[in-house]
């Protein structure tokens, strides 16, 4: 692993314009469909003990009840956790040359660097340490953990100023670069994989395990994870344009194809099987899984995810109601 190198010089006024601008709109519009202070990606366990609730047979942990209350009320109740504060939080950013496309408002790689920045704008505003893995050409690129808004910009001004992918022989692909991050030792906390989840020999078949499956399991099995998956609108359909030139980014081989409707139709078919294979996956590791694409509003859809992972753990942990039985 390797420092990430930036362009040259780059224009850093348009950057830190850039940058300016991507702040306001997660801080402002997020917060505003977020209603309230923001509490976590991903509400979830923690170390530091909350309000005491009647306890729910087959849902919750007998090793957080709460006996003084128990014996009080001779009701038994556990103890809520509250999410932790202050921990590490990592994100994996995909920059392979897959992700320099894009035919809508940006390009993939654009939209990496806009949901890593929400991750660590918001986050960052809870005192979390905030670092990132990302995958680039021949390397993995380590950049440490750290926290404030200076650190974060820095993070974020390399991913922008970040060379296009290239074709490289022998370049680690998504499942090593997860693999490094999980072989990572480091106290629970929310890690991040923003990825295309593209693969050279796609799997269509959703029972059969994709490369990248294992190392994810082996990560959530001690951290809270997040699949942040980016997709661009012509990657599941095409358009009737008729003869095309396609290059394969990872590889570099072209090739011209002729869109029929015949063509068009099955690829549709294979591109939708591909996502459909990525979503039971994502399941079966038992991680959340968030779409982002290059032609929608991607604050309003994060602000939707964090609405919906709150309501899902709301309705979890709600006690019974008076009379119901189990």
């Amino acid at each position: 692993m390797t420092g990430l190198q930036g362009t040259g010089d780059p224009d850093l006024s348009t950057a830190e314009q850039a940058l300016r601008r991507l702040e306001l709109t997660i801080v402002r519009r997020l917060d505003g469909l977020l209603q309230g202070a923001y509490q976590g990606l991903l509400p979830g366990p923690g170390s530091e003990f909350g309000d005491s609730r009647v306890y729910v047979p087959g849902e919750d942990d007998i090793r957080r009840m709460d006996w003084s209350v128990t014996a009080r009320t001779t009701v038994p109740h556990v103890r809520d956790l509250i999410a932790d504060r202050e921990l590490e939080t990592w994100a994996l950013a995909d920059l392979s040359p897959s992700m320099d496309f894009g035919t809508a408002a940006m390009e993939k790689r654009d939209l990496v660097v806009a949901a890593v920045g929400a991750i660590g704008f918001l986050s960052g505003r809870i005192g979390n340490r905030f670092g990132t893995y990302v995958l680039h050409d021949e390397y993995v690129h380590r950049m440490p953990a750290r926290n404030g808004r200076p650190a974060l910009y820095g993070l974020l001004h390399s991913l922008m100023d970040a060379p296009r992918g290239r074709a490289v022989a022998g370049a680690p692909d998504l499942a090593e670069a997860i693999e490094i991050l999980a072989s990572a030792r480091r106290r629970r906390g929310l890690r991040v994989i923003v990825s295309d989840f593209l693969d050279p020999e796609p799997t269509l078949d959703p029972g059969l395990e994709l490369p990248w499956e294992r190392p994810i399991r082996r990560l959530a099995a001690h951290h809270q994870v997040l699949a942040v998956e980016v997709i661009d609108p012509r990657e599941l359909e095409l358009p009737p344009v008729g003869l095309v030139s396609m290059t394969d980014p990872e590889t570099g081989r072209s090739r011209q194809i002729q869109l029929t409707p015949r063509v068009r139709r099955a690829y549709a078919e294979a591109a939708a099987a591909q996502r459909m294979t990525n979503q039971v996956a994502l399941r079966r590791c038992g991680v959340a899984h968030l779409v982002l694409r290059t032609d929608r509003d991607w604050v309003f859809d994060i602000a939707q995810f964090v609405l919906r992972q709150r309501r899902m753990a709301h309705l979890t942990h709600r006690p019974p109601r008076s009379g119901a039985t189990r």
